[in-house]
């Protein structure tokens, strides 16, 4: 090894550390504001199915992407409109995976390596307990207290909405539903997951960074890469998901292996291949951090962490 790349090797070393103790530091924060938030004393178990759909599972990558974002724009690390935010939209995608999981739609019986909300609590209560998470995100974006600007409140729960509603989201697994057995070009499937999966994750990023500090903005080119990057990840961890799909087993994916050829939908394995679906990862990978380096963020090192964090898990 030369003396340059024990230097890079270092330097990789402090990086993945830092990060490390980072992400440690903010999933302490969303997880005690998540318990504290999903509040077990709704009705008739409402609560209790509420918590365990979002409490103790999951990557809360969202969350990580919201920090990440508000950090590189000057937020501070214990800004309220962040820390909401980032909650909001766990929230968000906790109802939309009850929502996903029930007979009507995918009909899963595993979610987090534990039974689904359907399967453990009965599809009326899991419905129920899906609406209640999205609209506690939005009570969440709008706090009484005059804790987060209601410029800022009004920027969240906008871009909140529009990643979850017909043009993103919920748009996303409407195309899903409507094509399991069809054939899709890798545009008609990239298009599909923008939507479905990409929208909430590129929503963590724009929401981050509207948390930029009271008096200050976020110049244009910047969110325009910011964008950008957060649509490159996007399809990216969709990439990654279908690839684990077929590689890993359901214990460790903490849900049924197999399930979308099972179900016999389109993917970007079934459609390309494992080999070229996994370049495809590396492709979109390199987008991101391109997009990164445009932005032009001096504190972007949790942003580029969290790419590689999601590609590799391949690699």
């Amino acid at each position: 090894m030369t003396a340059k790349d024990a230097t890079a090797a270092l330097a990789s070393t402090a990086n993945h550390q830092a990060f490390n103790a980072w992400s440690t530091a903010v999933l302490g924060k969303v997880e005690k504001a998540l318990s504290d938030w999903v509040a077990p004393t709704a009705p008739e178990r409402l609560g209790e199915a509420m918590r365990y759909a979002v409490l103790d599972g999951g990557k809360r990558l969202r969350p990580l992407l919201v920090f990440a974002a508000a950090q590189a724009v000057g937020a501070e690390s214990n800004c309220p409109a962040t820390l909401r935010a980032a909650c909001a939209v766990e929230l968000i995608h906790a109802y939309s995976l009850v929502h996903d999981d029930m007979p009507c739609m995918d009909n899963d019986v595993l979610r987090r390596g534990k039974p689904t909300v359907h399967v453990k609590f009965g599809q009326a209560q899991a419905l129920l307990a899906g609406d209640a998470l999205q609209a506690l995100a939005f009570e969440l974006l709008t706090p009484t207290e005059e804790v987060v600007a209601a410029a800022t409140q009004a920027k969240l729960c906008r871009l909140l909405a529009l990643s979850a509603g017909c043009h993103g989201m919920a748009g996303g697994q409407a195309i899903d539903l409507a094509n399991v057995g069809q054939h899709l070009n890798l545009e008609q499937l990239k298009h599909m997951h923008k939507l479905k999966t990409g929208a909430l994750l590129q929503a963590s990023v724009m929401m981050g960074a509207a948390c930029v500090p009271t008096g200050q903005t976020v110049p244009m080119q910047t969110q325009t890469a910011l964008q950008q990057y957060g649509a490159a990840l996007g399809v990216a961890f969709q990439v990654v998901d279908d690839i684990l799909d077929v590689t890993t087993d359901t214990a460790t994916l903490g849900k049924t292996a197999g399930k979308d050829a099972q179900d016999n939908k389109p993917t970007f394995v079934s459609l390309m291949g494992l080999e070229k679906s996994s370049q495809f990862a590396s492709q979109l990978l390199q987008q991101a951090l391109i997009a990164l380096d445009d932005a032009r963020l001096e504190h972007s090192q949790a942003l580029r962490s969290l790419a590689h964090m999601v590609v590799n898990r391949i690699m």
